[in-house]
């Protein structure tokens, strides 16, 4: 199996760049003509599903997810570890219709960038971050009021596993800001599907879904609170994940 595996790996990337370049093109039509959720569901629930799926019979890179029934009717903010690409392709699946705060460079990348731009999102300049804030909290709290999820991954970048996390408070004050409940999620995606590597290792990738957050308040001291629950719940589940 481990001999097998390079090769495992590269037929898993050959077949989604392949779909992804077939995928993009009637994306890039259809996409202005469906209302928001359709488009989510056709475009971007459809490749999320086929990527995951090629990650589970390919690579044997399986999954459970714990809390589904923590999921509140009512959009609201997914505060989210990161650890790898996986969990950017799972989220979308579990928290529709949804949008995501991501680096405004990805836009740019022919096709798929004019794809994701047709998604709504969250587009920011990490160099400028009292603009990113600004960004966020505007643009954040229009996809609220449409109905739209936002995930937000507050670490602000791949984190290897066993570190514990740090959140910065953007999320937490979108969540203030709208008052709206912060879902907070963990996961170990990063044992099968290192951050800064091609390769990839077979296993059960676990996502933990919490209770949701409820703001306390409106000011600052409430955005600290929300943030501090949000970040303490992350780090009790990934020391549970880690100790199975």
């Amino acid at each position: 199996m481990n001999l097998l595996m390079p090769l495992r790996i590269a037929l898993f990337y050959l077949l989604l760049a392949v779909i992804a370049a077939l995928w993009t093109l009637p994306a890039l039509v259809l996409a202005p003509l469906l209302p928001y959720r359709w488009r989510f569901r056709l475009i971007i629930n459809g490749w999320t599903r086929l990527a995951i799926g090629m990650a589970r019979w390919i690579l044997g890179i399986r999954y459970r997810v714990i809390g589904l029934e923590n999921i509140p009717d009512q959009p609201g903010v997914v505060l989210a570890n990161h650890q790898s690409t996986w969990e950017t392709f799972f989220l979308q699946r579990l928290f529709v219709p949804q949008t995501q705060l991501l680096k405004r460079e990805l836009l740019r990348i022919p096709f798929f960038g004019w794809v994701l731009a047709l998604m709504k999102p969250i587009a920011i300049d990490r160099s400028n971050i009292r603009d990113s804030l600004n960004q966020l909290t505007r643009k954040g709290g229009q996809r609220l009021r449409e109905g739209i999820w936002v995930l937000v991954f507050p670490e602000g970048t791949r984190m290897p596993p066993g570190q514990a996390v740090r959140f910065s408070r953007g999320g937490a004050a979108l969540a203030v800001a709208n008052q709206v409940p912060v879902i907070p999620v963990a996961h170990n995606a990063g044992e099968c599907w290192p951050r800064s590597s091609w390769g990839k290792r077979p296993g059960v990738i676990t996502v933990m879904i919490g209770p949701p957050l409820l703001p306390t308040g409106s000011d600052s001291r409430a955005i600290g609170e929300l943030n501090r629950a949000a970040e303490a719940w992350v780090n009790q589940a990934l020391q549970q994940i880690n100790a199975e």
